[in-house]
């Protein structure tokens, strides 16, 4: 004990410096700014963005002689860790491993220097104490893991007595009330932790399965005992103040909850199957910023296209892509660049996802008969400069949509289509004359998104001749490519976040001569004029190892084209 006390007063920051995380310029800042806020100083050089959370806990394991441990991808042992209450858990910022001996239990800790840990735990788990250091955000991850497979609800009562109308003031994570209430509350906690944007509660057979889209993919993230199907879905309609009683007919609601500190828009769709009643929550975390331009990822000429062709006064910009694209976080990039108080700025949209300040938002109500259309013609005699329509779906609004932008509005819209040159072709379908379209589009942008790659586990491999050849590099050094693999950070799937592929169409004079020509001519004449594509971007990501061949084969439909 003695060694490792005397080892721990080695300076956190000249450990970081030593293993060149850290610049000495760096730490002499994070000093003056510990001294004025009193934060540790790991929790500035982290929020900084200096030094990465993973680095932060190997630094602090070298500074207090422990070991690290990479808790994902360790093998927990239940039993040992569910041995620790999850408050206590929670208060240490702590996790059993596994037992060493007989008498002594391995724990992970976030916080070695917190003397207070080492005699709480010995208390709580009646065993002797070794620790190790864990990445903060990847204790926290297994903690909700454990804890969340290891409930146990057998021996509870099945019965609805405690639970409660709580549609007021909704706050989930708390494990109080009825077993419904819990496996519900911690669905929906640990889905929304793992980035879900979509959680299903789907009945089966024998049991209800609880699936996440995690970057656009499905991952079953729980089960559900068969037993507690009828109370879990009672229980989300309550939620959603929707109709308990009906269980034939499918329903839509909303629900506003607290997970943590966050505030999180629920939307809920109730489905009848021949197992029951499927409950889909679609997830909405609202945000008061959209995402900047510049951290859209578009390739400089593209970019350059996009911003010429928003700073006009009057005409219309459409997104084009797939559902869940990040059609709207393209717009909403483009409407924080023109948000000035010398504009007037309106949306309509179904349902609204970013709440901005000093912009006019109205959201979609179809029960009350508030639709695109009629909202549309209330706004244009509002006064608008800009106005941001989430998605043009009918004839009738996409007309309105085109008058718009020809009458002095600037329009912001969404089409569901696969191209940027096939976004014509779908407005002429909806009955809009070629030269309203002639005249009003300034640029279409056509996206996907693509999972990114796991930094800490992707596999680098050398292409084969023939995915040169799908690559298109003829010549030249062969480049590296990756491939996902999976490890505890990524859930095992290989990707972590995704990334977007932009293929941006600037409407020029030669495009709008081209209006009323097919498909494929508007697209050769828009590569002939500079356009890069879908494919060429997935060509560039697929190079700098962001992303996987299979991936973009994925996104783009099999071909990369």
């Amino acid at each position: 004990m003695p060694a490792r006390s005397a080892v721990s007063r080695r300076g956190l920051g000249s450990i970081l410096v030593a293993r060149g995380q850290l610049s000495a310029d760096q730490l002499r800042r994070a000093f003056e700014q510990q001294a004025v806020s009193g934060q540790r100083l790991g929790e500035i050089v982290v929020d900084e963005g200096w030094v990465s959370p993973l680095d932060l806990a190997i630094a602090l394991s070298e500074q207090h002689a422990l070991p690290f441990v990479d808790i994902l991808d360790e093998e927990i042992d239940e039993d040992i860790a569910l041995a620790l209450p999850e408050h206590l858990a929670q208060q240490y910022r702590a996790l059993p491993v596994r037992e060493l001996d007989d008498s002594t239990v391995l724990v992970a800790v976030s916080d070695p220097g917190n003397v207070q840990t080492i005699d709480g735990l010995r208390l709580a788990l009646k065993r002797k104490v070794e620790l190790a250091v864990a990445d903060e955000g990847d204790l926290g991850v297994a903690q909700r893991r454990i804890y969340r497979r290891g409930i146990d609800l057998a021996d509870e009562p099945d019965d609805l007595q405690k639970e409660k109308d709580e549609r007021e003031d909704i706050v989930v994570g708390t494990t109080a009330g009825a077993p419904a209430v819990k496996h519900v509350h911690l669905a929906l906690e640990l889905c929304v932790a793992e980035g879900a944007s979509d959680i299903h509660f789907e009945p089966e057979a024998d049991r209800v399965v609880v699936r996440a889209r995690v970057d656009g993919m499905m991952r079953e993230m729980a089960v559900i005992p068969k037993r507690l199907q009828s109370e879990v879905m009672t229980r989300l309609k309550i939620m959603a103040t929707l109709d308990i009683a009906e269980r034939r007919a499918p329903q839509d609601g909303r629900m506003f909850v607290k997970i943590g500190a966050n505030p999180v828009d629920l939307r809920v769709a109730v489905l009848p199957t021949t197992h029951g009643e499927q409950v889909v929550v679609r997830v909405l975390q609202r945000t008061t910023r959209a995402v900047g331009l510049t951290e859209l990822g578009m390739n400089p000429s593209a970019q350059a296209s996009f911003l010429q062709a928003i700073s006009q006064p009057h005409g219309a910009i459409v997104a084009c892509g797939p559902t869940g694209s990040g059609k709207t976080t393209t717009l909403y990039s483009a409407l924080e660049l023109l948000n000035e108080p010398t504009r007037a700025l309106m949306t309509i949209e179904d349902p609204v996802e970013y709440a901005v300040p000093g912009v006019a938002q109205i959201e979609v109500r179809t029960k009350s008969g508030l639709t695109f259309a009629q909202g549309l013609r209330t706004i244009l005699r509002s006064d608008p400069d800009v106005l941001l329509i989430g998605e043009i779906r009918d004839e009738e609004t996409a007309r309105i949509a085109v008058q718009a932008a020809m009458t002095g509005h600037l329009v912001l819209t969404s089409l569901h289509t696969h191209g940027a040159t096939s976004a014509i072709e779908r407005l002429k379908d909806m009955g809009v004359e070629p030269s309203l379209l002639s005249a009003s589009l300034n640029c279409i942008v056509a996206q996907r998104l693509a999972r990114r790659l796991c930094l800490d586990c992707r596999q680098a491999y050398t292409p084969s001749a023939a995915e040169m050849e799908e690559l298109e590099i003829n010549g030249g050094p062969v480049p590296t490519l990756y491939e996902a693999t999976g490890c505890g950070r990524c859930g095992r799937t290989g990707y972590r976040g995704r990334v977007a592929l932009y293929e941006v169409l600037p409407v020029g004079a030669r495009i709008r001569s081209l209006v009323q020509a097919t498909t494929d001519e508007i697209f050769e004449a828009a590569v002939q004029e500079g356009m890069r594509t879908l494919k060429q971007e997935g060509h560039r990501l697929i190079v700098e190892g962001t992303t996987s061949l299979t991936e973009i084969r994925r996104v783009t439909g099999g071909q990369l084209a």
